[in-house]
């Protein structure tokens, strides 16, 4: 009798969805189907649509949310993607949750507050139609899995139509911005834009850490494709696949401790050693302006070359960003940092990221999501600026006598 009964309500819940999906698709569902009046929609436009920085659902700088993945005739020139994935660290867990803190420390990145004085562009509002596409849905319990999604997502992303296209090796083509999880995400983004561009990628890595190191120093005896992938062997293993420029790529702001007795990691030959290294206190030496002009000497301007920039925020000092993984004492300050990236705006970025954000181990004031999501206002920013495809002015990446010519102006 329980049975029958519950197939009698069955039934009937069926038979009314389908009574009422009849009356709304004969157009009688005014609540679904009724235009609203020019003049109303406008009253309500004038009345509620705005948000403060601290209102809303959390997207990154507030930006139209679409889960890209799902949509495939959606089109974009930019896209923020998260990356939420962290198990395949040797230290601290928790970068999973980085593209949530960094997205909630971009609310005061308002699209219709965000001109940038340095570049002269509000990057939110101008040629580029940038979107947050939400997150890859990575597997947690495989690391195989995991890897294998992340690549069809960037392969999937990468290569649709962009709606503006700009000049250039990306003509037509839209540019990832992804928000980790941890540093090893960048393999499968590598991978990806091998394929799209077919030819090897310039990587400009800012890191305290080399992320060349062969597997076999984790272990030479419990080895297997799943240990292999972890985010400090990425780039050995992307080297050694064909996938990086070994003439053109960089490391910047490394202060790592080496394996073994010597310095054979950055000696033993092999396709890994083809990165410039530029040391954390380097910068004491050359300033910013040097690293500067070290960087762009190195990876070069032309527009016909890609270019990926992986940042992963322990670069910075843990004083002033705590919040990651794999922290080490002497790192770059935020403000030093910024001044290098808004040097570097020229280079003809394909796509970026920002990884190993742990937020569990971040100050109250959160302090390191702050910092990534500040990263990737200037990256994006300088994505936008370049394919403005005509001087839009601002007053970094100038010659030093100009810049001071314009302090002078202003005293």
């Amino acid at each position: 009798m329980l049975a029958q009964s519950w197939t009698g309500i069955f039934a009937g819940l069926l038979l009314l969805y389908a009574s009422r999906s009849t009356y709304a698709h004969d157009g009688h569902d005014h609540h679904d189907y009724e235009e609203i009046p020019i003049d109303r929609r406008e009253e309500l436009l004038a009345k509620w649509d705005q948000e403060w920085s601290f209102s809303g659902i959390s997207t990154f700088a507030h930006l139209e949310h679409v889960k890209c993945l799902l949509e495939p005739d959606e089109q974009y020139d930019i896209a923020v993607l998260g990356a939420p994935f962290d198990t395949s660290v040797s230290y601290r867990p928790g970068a999973r949750f980085g593209p949530r803190a960094i997205r909630a420390a971009s609310a005061r990145q308002l699209p219709g507050n965000s001109y940038n004085t340095r570049a002269a562009i509000n990057p939110y509002q101008n040629w580029a139609r940038i979107l947050d596409c939400g997150d890859i849905p990575i597997m947690p319990f495989d690391n195989g899995v995991a890897e294998r999604q992340m690549y069809e997502a960037f392969l999937e992303l990468g290569t649709r139509d962009a709606p503006n296209p700009i000049p250039g090796i990306s003509h037509g083509k839209p540019k990832i911005v992804t928000l980790g999880g941890d540093h090893s995400i960048t393999l499968p983004a590598l991978r990806a834009l091998y394929k799209i561009y077919g030819k090897p990628i310039t990587v400009l890595h800012f890191d305290a850490h080399l992320d060349t190191w062969n597997p076999v120093r984790y272990s030479a005896y419990w080895t297997s494709d799943q240990s292999r992938f972890n985010h400090g062997s990425f780039f050995h293993t992307a080297s050694r696949e064909g996938l990086i420029s070994n003439t053109s790529s960089a490391h910047a702001g490394l202060r790592t401790r080496l394996t073994g007795l010597d310095d054979g990691d950055y000696s033993n030959p092999g396709p890994e050693q083809g990165f410039l290294r530029i040391h954390a206190d380097d910068i004491d030496d050359i300033g910013p302006k040097g690293v500067i002009d070290t960087i762009i000497s190195r990876v070069g301007l032309s527009p016909d070359e890609p270019v990926y920039l992986s940042l992963d925020i322990d670069v910075l000092d843990p004083g002033i960003a705590p919040g990651t993984g794999t922290p080490e004492p002497g790192g770059w300050t935020t403000r030093e940092l910024i001044r290098i990236l808004r040097g570097i705006e020229k280079l003809n970025l394909v796509g970026a990221d920002i990884v190993e954000v742990s937020p569990s181990y971040d100050t109250v004031g959160e302090a390191t999501a702050l910092a990534a999501a500040q990263v990737a206002f200037e990256l994006i920013t300088s994505m936008v600026k370049l394919g403005a495809q005509e001087d839009v002015g601002g007053w970094y990446g100038k010659k030093e006598e100009k810049v001071e010519e314009r302090k002078r102006d202003e005293l």
